[in-house]
């Protein structure tokens, strides 16, 4: 698993080729700003992506955001589960 690496927006500019790169080969992610806070995020594209939702929830879904889940116990069983009468 990568950390996040921030880098500037010049920085960011003079290595887009490597950037990219590193972020579709590896999986790396890069936060991109300047004085200190980061205006914007690099990942990878979802390799699927339904036409049927919005781009960030396409985001979520198929990229690794919530990779980190995988790791965390389950808290609900089918059993919480509720049906919805309309």
């Amino acid at each position: 698993m990568y950390n996040m690496k921030i880098i500037t927006t010049t920085e960011a500019r003079k290595r887009i080729r490597d950037i990219i790169d590193r972020v579709k080969y590896s999986g790396e992610v890069f936060g991109i700003g300047r004085r200190n806070s980061i205006d914007a995020v690099v990942i990878q594209f979802p390799g699927a992506y339904s036409k049927h939702v919005n781009d960030i929830t396409n985001i979520n879904a198929y990229s690794k955001s919530f990779d980190f889940l995988k790791h965390e116990p389950e808290l609900y069983s089918h059993a919480d589960l509720k049906v919805k009468n309309d």
